[in-house]
């Protein structure tokens, strides 16, 4: 049967304030097929860009249909429905574009979190929640494309389904498995803005297009950076295993001496205002902050901008 994804409500939006500065690299905007050299060191050009400011979002108020996030002392941050009972995802199930292989007897033990009206509490981003239709034509609750359960045997607080079968875990606040070592480079499904890309801690990854790939340029000075922190080095094995080519990597020395990754050329933060994983607070803050695609043309060194949800790009 055909499967129906709704992506539910708006997000939240953080602004953040940007000056610029620049430096120059050799590598990035070359001919297609050039490999740059991994490491430059850049110089210090300093323009300028007024800052910005807007209001911050509020939470809405728990309800026994509202999904949040609480710190578990072994699994660490972990989803809860609105009775405190923790919150599933199931490896066999398919995320995109989101399908429950638990059925019968299986949909007893790990019962399915009912979509109608179902909201995000603290922790979790309204724009990742979506819902998918069931066999039996009920509507289920689903986290960055992935279907939600509760395990019969938990009591409010309980973890007793992590790791049941081997393969059902507690669900982080992006809908990945808490508990569970994260990749270096992680793809983020989401509803509202595509697949896009996250560090090794599940925080969103963002590209200012007040940089430039070439001449290499960052208009993120040191009162910018105090919002957005440039993101760290990851390897080809990285990128090979978030299913991106690594000729979409360049590492560079900022000016502050410190590596940074960029992808496509386009040099990588993220945001200070993004808390939990799968958190996109970060997207359209005065219109320059975007997150990253995952879906980076390979060897498109710099001629586009794999901005999410900026189409003139």
């Amino acid at each position: 049967m055909r499967t129906v994804v709704t992506r539910l409500g708006p997000g939240m939006r953080i602004a953040a304030g940007a000056v610029a500065l620049s430096f120059l690299l050799s590598a990035c905007g070359s001919a297609e097929g050039t490999q740059p050299s991994k490491t430059q060191q850049v110089s210090l050009i300093p323009t300028s860009d007024p800052s910005l400011n807007v209001p911050q979002g509020s939470v809405k108020a728990a309800t026994h249909a509202t999904v949040s996030a609480r710190v578990d002392d072994e699994l660490k941050s972990v989803v809860v429905d609105g009775n405190g009972k923790t919150v599933y995802v199931f490896d066999k199930d398919e995320a995109t574009p989101g399908k429950s292989n638990c059925v019968a007897e299986c949909a007893k033990t790990m019962q399915p979190v009912p979509a109608d009206a179902a909201t995000s509490g603290r922790g979790v981003d309204q724009d990742l929640l979506g819902s998918i239709t069931r066999v039996d034509g009920s509507k289920q609750l689903t986290l960055a494309g992935k279907p939600l359960y509760t395990y019969a045997k938990d009591e409010p607080g309980d973890t007793k389904g992590q790791g049941y079968q081997k393969a059902w875990y507690a669900a982080a606040a992006d809908g990945a498995k808490a508990g569970v070592s994260r990749l270096a480079l992680g793809v983020l499904d989401s509803p509202k803005l595509g697949r896009v890309l996250q560090d090794k801690n599940g925080r969103t990854l963002y590209l200012f297009t007040k940089d430039t790939p070439w001449p290499m340029t960052t208009a993120c000075d040191a009162k910018c950076l105090q919002k957005w922190t440039p993101s760290a080095p990851v390897t080809a094995a990285d990128a090979e295993a978030a299913g991106l080519s690594p000729e979409v990597l360049f590492t560079f020395t900022t000016p502050g001496g410190t590596d940074q990754e960029s992808f496509n050329c386009w040099p990588a933060y993220t945001f200070n205002g993004d808390k939990e994983p799968g958190e996109t607070n970060g997207q359209g803050v005065n219109g320059v902050w975007f997150a990253i695609k995952a879906d980076i043309p390979r060897s498109d060194r710099g001629k586009t901008v794999p901005a999410a949800g900026r189409n003139r790009y």
